[in-house]
């Protein structure tokens, strides 16, 4: 399998569509299964042996969390 080309996207959901992945990857974690989620497009799969860090950032008087799942492809 020929490697991914690199992407960088960012995508706005609603309340209700993001709390209804947060509720699947809540329930996949729990379940020690890999999570899918679709992201502009793209399906994508996480593993369920990914590192999750939440990361805090201000600028001014802006404000931003992020939760972050991160994985290496083998």
């Amino acid at each position: 399998m020929g490697e991914k080309p690199g992407r960088d996207v960012e995508k706005i959901y609603s309340t209700s569509e993001f709390v209804a992945k947060l509720r699947r990857l809540a329930d996949a974690l729990e379940a020690g299964e890999r999570f899918e989620i679709r992201v502009a497009g793209e399906r994508v799969y996480v593993p369920a042996r990914a590192e999750f860090n939440v990361e805090h950032e201000r600028e001014g008087d802006e404000e931003e969390i992020e939760f972050q799942l991160k994985w290496t492809n083998s």
